[in-house]
Parts: structure tokens; sequence; C-alpha cells
């Protein structure tokens, strides 16, 4: 598949299990791989860092999980990193 279909799909899937998800993880940044949490953070930078020690990169979605569509109304594709 590929990843951008990929990262919909990972998408649509936390859009599904917001509400259960923000009562778990408000504020976390979300790591999604195969439609589950595999990871959840307080800062992007780390949410990246960790994910990319076990999955290759454009294989998961980082989210930040909070209520409403305020956090996933800008999509951004990039493969730069800035440390």
């Amino acid at each position: 598949m590929e990843n951008k279909n990929l990262l919909k799909k990972e998408f649509r899937w936390y859009i599904a299990h917001q509400d259960e998800l923000v009562k778990k993880y408000n504020g976390k940044h979300l790591v999604i791989k195969d439609e589950k949490v595999v990871g959840a953070y307080d800062a992007p930078l780390d949410a990246l860092t960790e994910a990319r020690k076990n999955y290759e990169q454009g294989t998961f979605l980082i989210q930040l999980c909070t209520p409403g569509e305020e956090a996933y109304t800008a999509t951004f594709h990039s493969r730069v990193v800035i440390a």
C-alpha cells in the first residue's frame, strides 16, 4: 500500500476512535501503526524519535490527541527532521 493511503487509513482510524483515545491520551502525541496506538509522548519529536527506532518512516502516523478537529485540520508531508 502506498504510504499516503496507509497514513490516511491510520488517520481515519484515529478519527473513528478519537473520543475513547482522548479519554486515555488527551494532550499526548500518539504514534499510530496498524490501526493501534503503539506509543504516547508529551512532545512530537519524542514520538518521532521513538517510532523511528522500530518502524520505517512513512509507515506510522503521529497525531496530537485532543478533542475536536483543531489538532487535525492541517496536513504536513515531509521527510525532513529538524533537531
